[in-house]
C-alpha cells in the first residue's frame, strides 16, 4: 500500500463541478492499493499516517500528529501510485489492486481513520476527481508498507 501524505491548510475534491470533501488543517492523502495488500499493510499505514510528526510544536519544531492537531484528513483513491515507468513511456498499472479489492480497503481506511477519532473526507472511488489544496510548509510525505522507500 502507498500514500502520499500532503499537510495542507486546506483541501477539496470536485467531481463534475461538485465539491464531495474538503477540509481545513490537516492532511491530503493520496492512496493506492497494491494486488498483494491486506487489512494487514491497511493498519500499518492507517497507524504510521495517524502518528506521524509533523505539525509544529510551540518551539516551532514539527513534533505533533494529526491527533494533536486535531487536524483533519482528506482520502484520495490513486491507483496510479502503482505505476511502473521504469520500462517505455506508458506507465505500467500491473501491480495495482483490481477495483473490487482496492474500494474495499479504501473504504476500511477511512473507516479506520474515523474510528482513531479524526475527522475524515473523501472521494469518489473511481471518479475523474479534481482536487484543490494548499500544501502547508510545503511538507510532502511518502509512505509504502512494503518499505521500498
Amino acid at each position: 500500500m502507498r500514500s502520499v501524505v500532503q499537510r495542507v491548510s486546506r483541501a477539496a475534491v470536485r467531481v463534475d463541478g461538485e465539491t464531495v470533501g474538503q477540509i481545513a488543517k490537516g492532511f491530503l492523502v493520496l492512496l493506492g492499493v497494491g494486488r498483494e495488500d491486506s487489512s494487514q499493510d491497511l493498519d500499518w499505514m492507517v497507524d504510521k499516517i495517524i502518528g506521524l510528526r509533523v505539525f509544529e510544536d510551540e518551539e516551532g519544531k514539527m513534533n505533533r500528529s494529526i491527533l494533536e492537531e486535531k487536524g483533519e484528513i482528506l482520502l484520495v483513491s490513486q491507483f496510479t501510485l502503482y505505476g511502473d515507468c521504469r520500462k517505455g513511456r506508458r506507465p505500467s498499472f500491473s501491480t495495482a489492486a483490481p477495483p473490487q479489492k482496492a474500494k474495499a480497503l479504501y473504504d476500511e481506511a477511512a473507516a479506520k481513520i474515523a474510528a482513531r477519532g479524526v475527522s475524515v473526507e473523501t472521494g469518489i472511488f473511481q471518479a475523474d476527481m479534481k482536487i484543490d489544496l494548499v500544501n502547508d510548509g510545503p511538507v510532502t510525505l511518502l509512505l509504502d508498507s512494503e518499505k521500498t522507500f
